[in-house]
């Protein structure tokens, strides 16, 4: 499996936690200029969607919005949300072709190994439509650790996540960088790319 299972468990545990500290995705900047790029009523898979915020938020938009997590504590959160379809899935069961406008990988990818995250966004490509966009956000350095609470987390740099997307076929259109306190209260550097789909 693609998600380690010590990051599922702490999820679990921490998932009251996590859904009191991160609880505001109508003011992130980087989910406004990914809803600006998409259609009324667009198809957004949330991946690695965990309480299901941003989810709910999107349908609240008008979007058909898939929330898949590898938690199942997260999962019931998510599917408690008025409008949100929400399943216990890993990275693994990306699949199919041309179904989404939009994929939202909000600082989920970091906890796959550094080796099938090319894979996965191979998988994420295939299933956008043609012209669909693609959030992605990683904390940023190198490497792979644990952090203090047990969660794996795979590292890269600004260049090597754009060189990823564009490898896949996606076309990075703009990025932020930033650092904020994590569930575990240690401040990493982060970044997050918009990219889209060749048309």
């Amino acid at each position: 499996m693609s998600q380690d299972d010590e990051t599922i468990r702490v999820y679990g545990a921490e998932a009251e936690r996590y859904a009191k500290v991160f609880s505001a995705p109508s003011k992130d900047p980087a989910l406004r200029a990914f809803l600006d790029m998409l259609s009324p009523a667009s198809n957004v898979l949330d991946l690695g969607c965990g309480p299901g915020f941003a989810a709910a938020y999107m349908a609240n938009q008008g979007h058909k919005v898939t929330a898949s997590d590898a938690t199942p504590e997260m999962v019931r959160m998510a599917a408690a949300h008025p409008g949100v379809t929400a399943e216990i899935a890993t990275f693994d069961d990306i699949s199919g072709t041309q179904i989404y406008d939009g994929v939202w990988a909000n600082f989920s990818l970091l906890h796959a190994p550094r080796a099938k995250i090319p894979i996965h966004l191979e998988a994420i490509a295939k299933a956008l439509k043609p012209g669909g966009v693609l959030h992605v956000g990683m904390k940023t350095g190198t490497g792979e650790k644990r952090d203090s609470i047990g969660r794996l987390y795979t590292y890269v740099t600004q260049e090597e996540l754009t060189k990823l997307l564009q490898a896949v076929g996606l076309t990075p259109l703009r990025h932020r960088t930033g650092a904020d306190k994590g569930l575990d209260g240690t401040v990493a550097p982060w970044v997050t790319i918009l990219a889209r789909a060749d048309a």
